[in-house]
């Protein structure tokens, strides 16, 4: 798809491109390039989201009156497409995405104040304490208690697959503060220090190959009689299941796919001319270039549908069942795009184990950055199951816009 930008947007595209290239350090690019899943170590995002913060372009989404930039639709989208060409890594989005939207909506005024310009300023980052084990996708049944106790709540359970725990400063939590009626009637949603007595965390290590201390993405989170303050409720008590679906619009839709998707697939195009087949370059094979097509009609629907997305944030309003279209599709398609550098680097693919990590000086086999195809495609097996899986969301979409 070529975006038709008027000679405005073209110069607020060439100020972000050269602002990005002058002011991202290139450890953070280097780091970002390296890693499988675009997330860096915390020194290294605090690092570049401070610059941005900086900038005053930290939180892109943001209206005006909380610190955003006020930008439009476009320049939204502009922004991350400059951000994916020059290898940002992902920025905080459990911060700046997901956490935040909800405390503007639903949060008292002292959470504000609290807690959105310490997220706008890059100096506390958070985490999402939903999933536990048996309760993904069927969320509702989840244990971890929350007991009040005077001027406090006492937590007790666990929550797994929570990314970034390990250098997050909070996590928003789901917790159960009644038993009584329906299960979603019985949730809080709770804003947790990490820092808090009787919180402990194990590393969950992926099959992506990562195994490197502190330069995991996951881990289990335990909570053993933790006192969590009474005003760190958002909202009302058992009204939790309310705000976590509207958390939940923004994190299926937070990611802009459709730029990283399309930076992908240059890299696919850069991969299949190097690689050899029966003596020519793969790029030159007939079902090859078809494939490749397929997929890039794909990535162009998907952008199209994110700058609706995008358009529908605009107004302050919550993205609504468009979240999780962008969200199944794009996890989808990125899914192909690595399942194609899989078949375009052929057995060389094969050797991914803990070979190279992003700093290492170990000359791959098969060419720069072939080793790091397997371990993409791995990883992004996630992708559909993680913010609700892609068959939960095409049940949501069918029963909320088909009436199915």
């Amino acid at each position: 798809m070529r975006l038709a930008f008027s000679e405005q947007e073209l110069a607020f595209q060439q100020e972000v491109r050269e602002w990005i290239a002058a002011n991202m350090p290139p450890e953070v690019a280097e780091e970002s390039r390296r890693s499988r899943s675009s997330h860096v170590s915390k020194e290294r995002l605090l690092q570049w989201q401070k610059k941005l913060a900086g900038k005053g372009w930290l939180c892109p989404n943001w209206p005006k009156e909380y610190g955003g930039p006020g930008w439009s639709s476009t320049q939204k989208f502009i922004f991350e497409m400059e951000m994916a060409r020059a290898d940002s890594p992902y920025l905080s989005s459990f911060s700046i995405k997901m956490v935040a939207p909800v405390l503007m909506k639903f949060g008292s005024d002292a959470q504000k104040k609290r807690f959105l310009p310490k997220i706008a300023a890059a100096e506390e980052l958070w985490c999402q304490g939903y999933s536990e084990p048996g309760s993904g996708s069927d969320l509702a049944s989840l244990r971890t208690k929350a007991e009040r106790q005077g001027d406090h709540y006492v937590v007790n359970g666990q929550k797994i697959w929570t990314t970034n725990a390990h250098f997050a400063d909070w996590i928003f939590c789901l917790v159960r503060t009644s038993n009584e009626g329906k299960r979603q009637e019985g949730i809080s949603f709770l804003l947790i220090d990490m820092k808090s007595p009787g919180i402990t965390l194990d590393p969950i290590y992926l099959v992506d190959g990562t195994r490197t201390p502190m330069r995991h993405e996951v881990n289990q989170v335990f909570f053993t009689d933790v006192k969590v303050p009474v005003e760190n409720l958002v909202g009302e008590e058992n009204k939790g299941w309310t705000y976590a679906k509207y958390l939940l619009e923004f994190e299926r839709g937070g990611q802009a796919f459709g730029p990283r998707l399309r930076k992908a697939f240059r890299h696919l195009q850069t991969l299949s001319k190097t690689q050899m087949k029966e003596g020519e370059s793969l790029s030159a094979d007939p079902q090859w270039r078809e494939k490749m097509a397929a997929v890039e009609m794909e990535i162009d629907a998907i952008e199209m549908n994110e700058l609706m997305f995008y358009s529908s944030l605009k107004t302050g309003d919550a993205p609504g069942n468009m979240g999780s279209v962008v969200k199944m599709r794009g996890t989808e398609v990125g899914q192909k795009v690595t399942e194609l550098a899989v078949e375009a680097v052929g057995w060389y693919g094969t050797p991914f184990t803990e070979l190279r990590n992003f700093d290492s000086n170990v000359v791959p086999v098969g060419g720069e950055y072939v080793d790091d195809v397997s371990p993409r495609y791995f990883n992004t097996r996630k992708t559909t199951i993680y913010g609700g899986s892609s068959e939960v969301q095409r049940n949501v979409l069918a029963k909320a816009m088909l009436g199915l």
